[in-house]
């Protein structure tokens, strides 16, 4: 199944790992790229110091390429200069544009990737300097930068700013969603939600339960998870903060029922309502009524497996996915 994109950035499969921020870290990225994707990791959050561990430490757990993910909601001229001197060959960058960045990336040796939300912005990357750009459709999970779903964006951004690859995300799952993707002109399919279930991420077991219980209908849209990164639209599970929430009225910040409580708390410290962060295995405490980011494929999302296992079934479910489209349209 390797292409083009997969070529310029050195892989085999034309499936990338969401940096999911909480979730994601070495052990997960290295697994997706040892099985033939490309692993990313997200480190926009992260001091110097761990910028360059967690960037060993995945080295230290594979040979194959992956990116590093940057969100432009943030300052991140350090955190690039880090990657670049510590040999990232792949920049990911989310949350608005910079060109000065992708210059500095390039001037580094490094390919960028641009998310974007709409056709016009997929311009504007690729007029930036952009090497590949990222549909991110109004399904996914976590923080969602644009309006428009999967379905029609894709298409619309290949048409604008082809021959540049255009990797598509947002509600991709299975085979089925890689065989749809590719067959609207991507390139690779970004996957996060279904990853969620590998072994190698970090989340909380609880979490993993309530992913594997959710329908397709069971997700929030919207800013009410803000504490630590205001204004941020975010998919999420739907859970009894957000129920809560809308019994209230849905009243504004300041106002909403239990702000500023903890629910949970780590050894690191205590976890409040309405927090944009990932419960980890250590938490303890409410963890239901935490941000538990999910995307609209997450009613495809039931078992617990290996990353490589995810990325094989993935792959072979491609394949007769397009197969059954073609042989079972009547002549």
């Amino acid at each position: 199944m390797t292409n083009p994109f997969c070529q310029r950035v050195g892989i085999e499969l034309p499936i990338v790992l969401a940096p999911m921020g909480g979730a994601v870290g070495p052990e997960l990225a290295a697994a997706v790229g040892n099985a033939g994707g490309l692993g990313c990791i997200p480190l926009w959050y992260d001091d110097l110091a761990t910028v360059r561990r967690q960037i060993g430490a995945t080295r230290g757990l594979t040979s194959r390429p992956f990116a590093v993910n940057l969100n432009l909601n943030w300052p991140q001229e350090e955190r690039l200069e880090a990657c670049l001197e510590e040999g990232v060959g792949i920049i990911s960058l989310f949350w608005g544009l910079s060109a000065p960045l992708i210059e500095r990336a390039h001037r580094g040796g490094a390919i960028v990737m641009q998310t974007v939300g709409s056709a016009e912005e997929a311009r504007r990357a690729v007029e930036a300097g952009a090497d590949v750009i990222v549909a991110q459709g109004f399904e996914a999970g976590g923080h969602v930068w644009g309006q428009v779903a999967t379905l029609p964006l894709v298409p619309a951004v290949v048409d604008a700013v082809a021959p540049v690859p255009v990797v598509a995300a947002g509600g991709v799952a299975d085979g089925r969603g890689l065989a749809a993707v590719l067959a609207l002109g991507a390139s690779a399919a970004w996957i996060g939600t279904r990853f969620l279930m590998a072994r190698e991420a970090t989340i909380h077991p609880r979490y993993r339960e309530r992913l594997a219980e959710a329908a397709e209908t069971d997700t929030y849209y919207g800013t009410l998870y803000d504490v630590g990164w205001p204004d941020g639209p975010n998919r999420t599970l739907r859970n009894e903060t957000v129920a809560a929430w809308e019994r209230a009225g849905r009243p504004p910040p300041g106002q909403r029922p239990g702000e500023g409580g903890e629910i949970a708390e780590t050894p690191e410290g205590g976890l409040v309502r309405y927090g944009v962060v990932t419960p980890q295995p250590d938490a303890v405490g409410d963890i239901d009524d935490l941000m538990l980011c999910a995307g609209q494929g997450v009613g495809l999302v039931h078992s617990l497996q290996p990353a490589a296992e995810i990325v094989r079934d993935i792959v072979e479910g491609a394949g007769p996915a397009l197969c059954h489209a073609l042989t079972s349209v009547e002549p």
